[in-house]
């Protein structure tokens, strides 16, 4: 706790927007969207990389957020200020912090899988910028941080035999998600049979929600892992400025499934958890089973204006590269 004192006496009100900015990429939201672009228009191993090690290491996460049930720096402190505008969305238990999970998982893997050394430095800095950023707004302890931190890094390590190359990918990724989806189930069974005596109300119904979408998520990847490698087969590439309407497109269809289906959903579906698991669900079939099968379509397509301005952009840096080397 000193170590957030130290930094409650540095707060001014630049670096409370800065890093309530920051602290945001490390959502949920965040974390399908990077995954996403890279499985839909970068590399699809690197795509499940990314969702794997994210997915398991939330399981995780959320587990032992539940087995510890360690309370926010604020409620063992109530000295302690955090930066309010934080605590809206810092629900559940404090210890490990999941919004640093996410984002050491996510980029931890782009990090580990690309060769660029300027995207390795980036992805090493987003890291820690949002980790910090959870100790800076007073809602996570160094603890809670460093376990997240130790967390990714162990998965990312531990995982990445598996999607180094195409060969151990196809061998191995089945019994991935087979028992990512098992884990997730015992998440699930956990949450709801555990002895709620002495349980937040709030942090045990946001461990229960984090267990359904979960469980949903790696419910959809047992269907579309198998639909994409024996039936659908897509390819991510097509032009630059086609990938940019792929992707956009195909997110309004996830986000619309994520937020527009919920109050629908709610009313068919009376258990609020239940209906959880079938929006994530269809979240992960979508965009993996629905959504690449236009990826076709998408590769063959041209925009004529903007394969004109796409050579006339190639021939100034040819020119200028030209140039460079008389």
């Amino acid at each position: 706790m000193q170590f957030l004192y130290f930094l409650e006496n540095l707060r001014n009100p630049v670096f409370d927007f800065l890093f309530s900015a920051v602290t945001h990429l490390g959502e949920e939201t965040f974390f399908l969207v990077f995954a996403i672009l890279f499985f839909w228009c970068i590399n699809k191993r690197e795509g499940y990389y990314i969702l794997m090690t994210g997915l398991v290491g939330t399981v995780i996460n959320q587990g032992l957020k539940l087995a510890c049930r360690i309370e926010r720096p604020w409620v063992k402190n109530p000295s302690f200020s955090p930066v309010e505008s934080a605590v809206e969305e810092a629900t559940g238990y404090s210890f490990p912090s999941g919004h640093t999970q996410n984002i050491a998982g996510t980029f931890g893997a782009i990090a580990m899988f690309t060769r660029k050394n300027l995207l390795r430095i980036a992805s090493v800095v987003i890291i820690v910028l949002v980790s910090f950023s959870r100790m800076y707004l007073g809602v996570h302890t160094p603890w809670d941080v460093g376990a997240s931190l130790c967390i990714a890094v162990f998965l990312i390590v531990l995982l990445h035999p598996v999607f180094k190359t195409e060969e151990s990918f196809n061998k191995y990724m089945p019994y991935l998600v087979g028992v990512s989806a098992a884990l997730s189930l015992a998440l699930m069974i956990y949450v709801h049979a555990v002895d709620p005596t002495g349980i937040d109300e709030g942090n045990l119904a946001s461990a229960r929600e984090n267990a359904a979408s979960l469980f949903g998520c790696l419910l959809g990847l047992l269907l579309v892992y198998p639909l994409d490698r024996f039936v659908i087969r897509f390819e991510t590439s097509a032009r630059w400025y086609v990938q940019i309407i792929k992707l956009a497109l195909g997110l309004l269809g996830v986000l619309a499934i994520k937020a527009g289906l919920k109050t629908p959903l709610g009313l068919i579906i009376p258990n609020i958890y239940a209906a959880r698991v079938v929006r994530y669900f269809l979240i992960v079939a979508f965009a993996g089973g629905v959504w690449p099968l236009t990826f076709k379509f998408f590769s063959r397509w041209r925009i004529g204006f903007m394969e004109r301005f796409t050579s006339w952009l190639t021939s100034k840096f040819a020119k200028k590269s030209t140039r460079a080397g008389t």
